[in-house]
C-alpha cells in the first residue's frame, strides 16, 4: 500500500517473493503533474507498483522519469514492463551502470552466476531483455528539481560500480538504495562490479550526511531520527570492509 512520507515523497513496500523485491519511492508534490519514480522491482512487479501510484491519484502520463539507484534485477527488473506502460518516461542511471545496460550486457544485473540461474528458473528471460536506452547518465553532485522538491545525486560506489543515492537537505531525508539499510544492515559487496574499500568511503560519505529519514530499497524505513543509526552502522563495518 502506497504510503506518504513527506509532503511530495511515498513509498510503496516491494512485496518479497524468492528474492527480495525493491520498493519504489515516488517524489513529486500533488499537482505539480512531474513525478520521479525511484527504482523499480523484481520482474512482473510492473503492475502492482503502478497501481499504487495511480491509486495515490497520480496519472501516470505525468510520471517523467525513472531514477535507478542501481540495476540489480529487484530493482530493474520489472523496467521494461513498467516501460511499456509508460513509454515516454525517460530513464536515468549512474553512467558507470548505464553503459552495461545500453548494450545489453546483463552481468551486473544478475550479480553472479549463482543468482542468474535461480533466476532463470523461475522465470523466462527473453534475450536483451535488459538492454535498455538510458536518457540521462548521473555521474553524482547533480543538484535536481523533482516534482517541486530538490536532491543531491551521491556517487555511491561499494555495493555496485554505479551505486547513488538522494538527498533532499531541507528534510534531511535521503534514499539510499542498497548501500545502507536500517537496523545496521549494508549491502552485499560480492557481486559483480561490487568493492568493499569503496563501500566503506560510501557509507562515511552517507555517515556525513546527518541522515534523519532513511528510505532503504528494503526492509523497514526510518521516518526520523535516523543518524545516530547510521553513523553505528558505519562504525560497526567500516573494520569489517578495511580487512
Amino acid at each position: 500500500m502506497i504510503e506518504r512520507v513527506i509532503d511530495g515523497v511515498r513509498w510503496i513496500p516491494g512485496k518479497d517473493r524468492f528474492l527480495p523485491d525493491s520498493h519504489m519511492y515516488v517524489i513529486g508534490k500533488d499537482g505539480s503533474e512531474d513525478f520521479s519514480l525511484v527504482d523499480c522491482g523484481l520482474m512482473e512487479m510492473g503492475s502492482y507498483k503502478l497501481d499504487e501510484v495511480e491509486s495515490a491519484g497520480i496519472a501516470l502520463k505525468h510520471v517523467k522519469r525513472i531514477i535507478m539507484t542501481h540495476t540489480h534485477i529487484d530493482h530493474v527488473g520489472c523496467l521494461p514492463e513498467i516501460l511499456q506502460a509508460i513509454p515516454h518516461a525517460e530513464v536515468w542511471v549512474h553512467k558507470d551502470e548505464a553503459v552495461y545496460l545500453e548494450r545489453g550486457d546483463d552481468r551486473i544485473v544478475f550479480g553472479n552466476q549463482m543468482f542468474e540461474s535461480v533466476i532463470r528458473s523461475q522465470y523466462e528471460v527473453p534475450k536483451d531483455l535488459f538492454a535498455i536506452k538510458v536518457h540521462r547518465k548521473l555521474e553524482g553532485g547533480e543538484l535536481l528539481s523533482l516534482g517541486g522538491l530538490p536532491f543531491k545525486v551521491i556517487h555511491l560506489p561499494g555495493h555496485s560500480i554505479g551505486s547513488i543515492g538522494l538527498f533532499n537537505e531541507e528534510h534531511r531525508l535521503f534514499m539510499s538504495g542498497d548501500t545502507l539499510y536500517a537496523d545496521g544492515a549494508i549491502g552485499r559487496y560480492d557481486l559483480v562490479s561490487a568493492d568493499p574499500i569503496q563501500l566503506k568511503q560510501s557509507l562515511e560519505i552517507v555517515a556525513g550526511l546527518n541522515v534523519d529519514i532513511l528510505l532503504p530499497c528494503h526492509n523497514r524505513i526510518v521516518r526520523s531520527g535516523a543518524a545516530i543509526m547510521v553513523k553505528n552502522t558505519v562504525l560497526q563495518w567500516g573494520p569489517l570492509l578495511a580487512s
